[in-house]
């Protein structure tokens, strides 16, 4: 029992750090979303991968060169999928807000997680012919309503800020939250894939607690490529963008904004971090508890910090409890996909 409290305890404060991360962002001042995102990822994506593994790996350039080369190719192309999708919740937040976003971007991530899995694995038609395939299409539904709920917050709350908020963007948000939806997926198949090298590591010694954590060097890596392409290109093509002139900042801004992007990608990095943390300690016959979790939090904590914020400070007060409602709805959702779940044990 000892260990299932922990591993809630690991997942709540995983999923705190997902649904939290961007608030440092949005305080960065004078630089390019851009340059604050590249920052952001380098400590995310590079550094704390690296830096974790080397401290978990007797021998780190040993360990990947016994692995199968074909191997991390493959997860590292899953990474880069999954970098597709990390760069469009960014793009989503930015456009969005965090309450909304969150809302949206998980609401779609549910729908589309839970129903392409069994698909490409031959098996959709349990979805429809099993007691637990029944309860998790009843959470695909319900998590529709949610979604459509919290867009229609989102719908009255731009028509609201129509002229004070130029970056606001419903429409253009939904199509990010759908992108964002399907190539988060390369996450899943990528630790999917990266079993051997939790293995490998566990073998040498690793705790199974950390085994999940050097795949992540490979895995984010991928993502890595994919996000920083996106931000480079951008500050070079863009021309109302400059990466100069964000670095040419005197030198307290400079201080300030990078501290809370490395804030921001510590955050990023320690959700997947906790969430392996999490996993190892839940029995494998509770596994569904995991992704019960991680959505419920994740979406609870949005909307909390989003609020907390003021992104919705002056918007009638119908409106903000309308967004309640629907992150309630996308929450039972995610509930009943992981009753669904615990049926298919």
């Amino acid at each position: 029992m000892a260990n299932i409290v922990a591993g809630i305890g690991w997942h709540v404060i995983g999923a705190g750090m997902a649904a939290s991360f961007y608030a440092p962002i949005e305080k960065v001042k004078k630089w390019s979303w851009e340059t604050t995102w590249a920052v952001a990822g380098l400590f995310s994506w590079i550094l704390l991968p690296i830096g974790v593994s080397l401290i978990l790996l007797p021998d780190f350039t040993g360990f990947y060169a016994s692995i199968d080369p074909h191997l991390l190719l493959k997860i590292a192309l899953f990474g880069a999928m999954w970098g597709v999708g990390n760069v469009s919740y960014g793009l989503t937040m930015r456009h969005l807000g965090m309450s909304l976003g969150i809302g949206i971007a998980i609401g779609v991530t549910l729908i589309v997680g839970t129903l392409v899995p069994p698909i490409m694995d031959g098996q959709a038609a349990m979805l429809f012919t099993t007691r637990g395939g029944l309860f998790t299409m009843a959470g695909v539904l319900v998590a529709l309503v949610g979604v459509a709920i919290v867009s229609w917050a989102g719908h009255n709350k731009e028509l609201q800020l129509k002229g004070h908020l130029e970056e606001f963007n419903v429409g253009f948000g939904l199509l990010l939250a759908v992108m964002c939806g399907i190539f988060s997926s390369g996450m899943s198949f990528a630790l999917h894939a990266a079993q051997p090298i939790q293995q490998a590591a566990i073998a040498v010694h690793v705790n199974p607690l950390y085994a999940m954590l050097p795949s992540y060097v490979f895995i984010m890596g991928g993502g890595a490529l994919v996000n920083l392409a996106y931000c480079f290109i951008r500050l070079v093509a863009v021309k109302r963008l400059s990466l100069r002139e964000d670095l040419s900042q005197p030198g307290s801004t400079l201080r300030t904004n990078a501290l809370l992007a490395a804030t921001a990608g510590i955050m990023w990095y320690l959700q997947f971090f906790f969430y392996a943390w999490g996993e190892a300690n839940i029995p494998g016959s509770m596994a569904y508890v995991n992704w019960m979790l991680h959505m419920s939090i994740y979406v609870l904590c949005g909307g909390v910090v989003g609020l907390a914020l003021g992104e919705w400070a002056g918007i009638r007060s119908g409106l903000t409890r309308l967004l309640w409602v629907g992150i309630l709805v996308i929450i039972a959702a995610a509930n009943l996909v992981g009753v669904g779940m615990a049926y298919g044990q």
